[in-house]
């Protein structure tokens, strides 16, 4: 009877501990800005990847693409290049259609699409070819994510594709 008394305490504070630390990182999940996009998250959202990149080339050249969860809801990003300046456009994952228009002009943001305009500039394929040729290589699955970088003197795609709860990263030479 002993031993079962000493038990119960340690039982309840892992129990407490366990739950407490789900709570902490579901908050610290809401704290981001933006959050990885299941397969259960793009159900509403007919428009491919591939698409929203042909929408934005009218306002630049495309640099990287996203689906993410932006404070909850299902956004679809791409940020363009345009000479010098650098522009995030949110297209509406139901239609195509650029809904909204921001430049980019600092933080890490102006970083990243700096970094990928450079992959982008030394590139022979465009992204929309280089996300349609991962999509047509993984039947089934969808592209959520498209990001140019240098991989030594090689311009690549980093391209994130889901199926279901599978999902997995390939990489797509873009010279």
């Amino acid at each position: 009877m002993r031993a079962k008394t000493w038990l119960t305490p340690i039982a309840i504070a892992l129990v407490a501990g366990t739950a407490l630390s789900g709570r902490i990182a579901r908050a610290e999940d809401k704290d981001d800005d933006e959050g990885q996009v299941s397969a259960k998250d793009l159900n509403n959202a007919k428009v491919p990847l591939e698409d929203a990149l042909k929408a934005s080339e009218a306002q630049g050249t495309p640099i990287s693409a996203k689906y993410e969860l932006e404070k909850g809801k299902l956004q679809l990003s791409v940020y363009t290049a345009k000479g010098d300046k650098f522009s995030e456009l949110v297209v509406d994952h139901k239609t195509g259609k650029v809904v909204k228009t921001e430049a980019i002009t600092e933080g890490d943001d102006l970083k990243a699409a700096k970094e990928q305009s450079a992959a982008m500039a030394k590139a022979k394929d465009t992204l929309r070819g280089a996300v349609g040729k991962a999509v047509a290589a993984n039947k089934g699955f969808r592209a959520v994510s498209a990001t140019p970088k240098l991989d030594g003197d090689h311009p690549v795609a980093q391209i994130t594709l889901v199926k279901g709860a599978e999902s997995h990263t390939v990489t797509q030479k873009l010279d």
